[in-house]
Parts: structure tokens; C-alpha cells; sequence
């Protein structure tokens, strides 16, 4: 286990400098180093959430051709242990995006940037605590072999991951009115509600199935833990399904206010006040 969770932690901080290096070289970044971090991570997200989104393949795949939840499949409990370094790393590559951020607007750092940090993606370094300190444990030490399938299922969530780092970036430069960005926003809600929202009742719906109960009566079936623990990973997708759909509302406003004729003149594509960074 150890080697594998040292391999996590050289591969994930490892990918984003070798980014960093590889932007720089390109003359859209070079000489913009907050850019270079912003898309860097951004990138190193995307690679993380494809190498999950080809363990959950790999393991529902395997359980599809075999009787569902007999077979163990070793990249369950390896990629686990790969990934988690990933999420340690990610919070402060966060802190770093976030930073530079707020550095190109004239404000300090120090404590008092770290606190605005943690106020403003609080919810996000909580999942990220809870994964690494909660997950973790449960799913290569509890569980003891047993819910591949369920894991693996868990693991489908980052299928919408590569959308929503594309659209921050297209945020960040200023392409929310692009069809690329429009493309890739109806891409981020279908691939979020489907993988991120309908997951839970899914894998709820598969268990029923194995034991022979409908789907209304599955949770009554299982142990309070296993409900809760599903009800703290729900909560967030919901609230951030809901900003991102608030921001999509948005910009699908803003366009079509732009294109409402004003006085007999098309009205210019105006936006409205700045918007927040509504992406998860």
C-alpha cells in the first residue's frame, strides 16, 4: 500500500511542474505566470478525473461480464490508494490558483489570503478532507475487499470533471459567449446531473436488484451509516449542480438580452455585473 501512495504523491504535484514547464514555453503564457499555474492545474484535474473515469470502466466493466459484486478487482482498492495524495495536493494547488488570483488584484497575502481561501472554498477543502480522512479508510480498510462495484461506481463522478476545468478556463479568458463554452456547458450539466446527481439512486437501484427489493425500499434495507454516508457525498453535487445551473441561467439571459433589438439597433453584447465563479 505504501508504495502505491507514494506514487500518488510524486505523480499528481510531479504532473503539475512538469505542466507548468511545458506552458511556459508556449507564447500565449510565457511571462504569465498566473495563467500558467490557473491552466496547469486545471490540467492536472482533467488527467486525475480520466484516470478514475478508466478504473470505474475497468471495474464496471469487469462486474458486467461476471455475476455483479463476487469478483475483486484490483484496481479498486489500488487506484484508491493512488488517488488520494491527488486530493491533499489539490487543496493547496487550489490555494495557489486562488492566490495569484488575488494577487493581480492588488490584495495582500499571508493569513489573511490564506483565510479568504478557506472562506471562499470552504466547501470544496471539506470534501477534499472528508475524502482523504474518511473515504479513504473506509474503502481499503473497512470495507474489507467487499463493494468493488460501488467503488467503482464512486469513481464515475469525475467523468464531469474535464467539462467543468474547460469551462473555468474559458471563464477565465473570457470566452463564456463562445460556442465552444456553450457546447461544453450543456457537455458539464448532462455529464454532472447523470454521473454526479443520478449516481446515488443508481447504485441504490443495482443493490435492489441483486436483493430482490424496489427502489423505495432500498434505504430502509441498509445500515444508517451506509444512508448518511451517502447523504454527505450527495449534498455537495446537489448545491454545486444548483451554481451551476444558476450561472448557466446567467449567461443564457445575457445572450438573450444581447440579442433583443433596442431603439432599432441590435443592443451590444453587454454583460451584466461580474458573475462569480459558479463552476465546481
Amino acid at each position: 500500500m505504501v508504495h502505491v501512495l507514494v506514487a500518488g504523491s510524486l505523480f499528481f504535484p510531479g504532473l503539475f511542474l512538469l505542466s507548468k514547464a511545458g506552458l511556459r514555453r508556449l507564447r500565449i503564457f510565457r511571462g504569465d505566470e498566473s495563467n500558467t499555474i490557473i491552466v496547469s492545474a486545471r490540467l492536472v484535474s482533467s488527467i486525475q478525473a480520466v484516470l478514475a473515469s478508466y478504473t470505474d470502466y475497468h471495474i464496471y466493466y469487469t462486474h458486467t461480464i461476471y455475476p455483479c459484486f463476487s469478483p475483486r478487482h484490483w484496481l479498486a482498492a489500488t487506484y484508491t490508494r493512488f488517488a488520494v495524495p491527488y486530493f491533499i495536493y489539490d487543496i493547496y494547488a487550489m490555494y495557489l490558483c486562488y492566490g495569484h488570483k488575488h494577487r493581480l488584484k492588488g490584495h495582500s497575502g499571508g493569513w489573511h489570503l490564506a483565510r479568504a481561501y478557506l472562506h471562499k472554498e470552504f466547501l470544496m477543502v471539506l470534501h477534499h478532507v472528508f475524502m482523504v480522512a474518511v473515504c479513504f479508510p473506509v474503502s481499503v480498510l473497512w470495507r474489507e475487499g467487499r463493494g468493488d462495484f460501488f467503488l467503482g461506481c464512486m469513481l464515475m463522478a469525475e467523468v464531469s470533471t474535464p467539462f467543468v476545468c474547460l469551462g473555468k478556463i474559458l471563464i477565465q479568458y473570457k470566452k463564456q459567449h463562445t460556442l465552444l463554452h456553450r457546447v461544453n456547458g450543456v457537455l458539464m450539466l448532462v455529464s454532472f446531473f447523470c454521473c454526479r446527481l443520478l449516481l446515488f439512486p443508481y447504485m441504490y437501484w443495482v443493490y435492489g436488484q441483486r436483493v430482490g427489493l424496489p427502489l423505495y425500499r432500498v434505504p430502509f434495507n441498509l445500515s444508517p451509516e451506509y444512508n448518511l454516508g451517502a447523504a454527505i457525498l450527495m449534498a455537495p453535487q446537489v448545491y454545486w449542480f444548483y451554481l451551476i445551473c444558476r450561472r448557466a441561467y446567467t449567461l443564457f439571459r445575457q445572450s438573450v438580452l444581447s440579442q433583443r433589438p433596442k431603439n432599432g439597433q441590435p443592443a451590444p453584447g453587454s454583460t451584466s455585473a461580474k458573475e462569480p465563479d459558479c463552476s465546481q
